[in-house]
């Protein structure tokens, strides 16, 4: 089973229209330019994209993000992973961390040695998944009442939406929003690949929602297969009340209804139970609750991914991993 081509691997992926965005191709070549080297292997049904992270001294990371058809390959296909293990071996990679296309409550995944349930997730464990099935009112039907006042309140109040793609304008949105959210914002070089890569294929698109000719707020949508993602965000601290973000989000639903998606992530709230988030949401603003509040209102459903698993080659330096670790979110 020999490691395949991009090319190779994007036959594959587009004959696995279930597979994850970031499993794709262009997911890889996107991270192959921060740091990352992505390798491809297929046997048979089975395969899956490996990212391997440089650390000191010849070591690396491997990380195969948002795996499909685990539970199957686990069972049934030892052959791939020795072939894993190979690879793993060839680049001196201290574990390799999988989280699997699964959520923990619909789809356990079956735990074999020689993995184990990983302290640490890479992405945001816990999403909600809008349902975008049917017709737009009966879309909308299912948000929050508020929602659906601040969607309609937007448009009255004069804000539209267009395709944008000033990336540059787009990455300085990000880092206002960075600093007064609490998150770190990737380089504009970053944005201006990510574009590259996927908006001429028509699996990406850059949404602006602005007000007399000024851009108030933007996102950047992904559709692939019968899903879509919101992975990123942005919006200035000017016309707030004019409810632009709620518009924006709305938009990007029906432009990935439009490319065949029947729902749409949300991309990460706070890890917490749903009764907590209820619970809590009201009087929290630290980490991601102020997210939650914005992104329960459009009706979707929280769930919670997988736990991630990690298969050891270097127990000593893996556990060097573990302390370093300790109190961070993720890698």
């Amino acid at each position: 089973m020999p490691e395949i081509s991009f090319l190779e691997w994007q036959s594959f992926v587009h004959s696995h229209p279930e597979m994850h965005l970031l499993q794709t191709g262009e997911w890889g070549e996107l991270k192959s330019a921060f740091g990352w080297e992505p390798v491809r292997l297929v046997n048979g049904e089975y395969g899956a994209q490996i990212l391997f992270r440089k650390l000191p001294l010849g070591f690396t990371i491997g990380y195969i993000p948002k795996m499909f058809d685990v539970n199957q390959t686990l069972a049934n296909n030892r052959s791939f992973w020795a072939e894993v293990d190979r690879i793993c071996g060839k680049h001196h990679a201290i574990f390799c961390k999988l989280e699997a296309d699964q959520w923990e409550l619909e789809d356990r995944v079956i735990l074999t040695k020689p993995w184990s349930v990983s302290q640490y997730n890479i992405q945001p464990p816990r999403t909600i998944v809008v349902n975008i099935e049917g017709s737009e009112e009966e879309i909308m039907a299912r948000m929050k009442q508020k929602c659906r006042y601040n969607i309609r309140l937007a448009e009255k109040k004069g804000v539209t939406i267009r395709s944008w793609d000033d990336l540059y304008e787009f990455h300085e949105m990000m880092k206002i929003t960075g600093r007064r959210d609490g998150f770190e914002v990737h380089t504009v070089e970053y944005y201006l690949r990510v574009h590259k890569l996927f908006h001429p294929k028509g699996n990406c698109e850059l949404l602006a929602a602005e007000y007399e000719g000024k851009v108030l707020a933007a996102l950047m949508v992904f559709a692939f297969g019968n899903r879509a993602w919101y992975v990123y965000g942005a919006s200035t601290d000017e016309e707030r009340n004019r409810m632009p973000t709620y518009l924006l989000q709305w938009e990007a639903m029906r432009w990935a209804k439009t490319h065949g998606c029947t729902e749409y992530d949300m991309w990460g709230v706070p890890d917490e139970e749903e009764t907590q988030l209820e619970d809590n949401f009201e009087n929290r603003n630290d980490g991601l609750w102020g997210v939650y509040r914005f992104k329960r209102g459009f009706g979707g459903k929280v769930k919670r991914a997988a736990q991630a698993m990690d298969r050891v080659y270097n127990l000593w330096l893996y556990n060097l991993y573990l302390r370093r670790m300790a109190g961070r979110e993720g890698i």
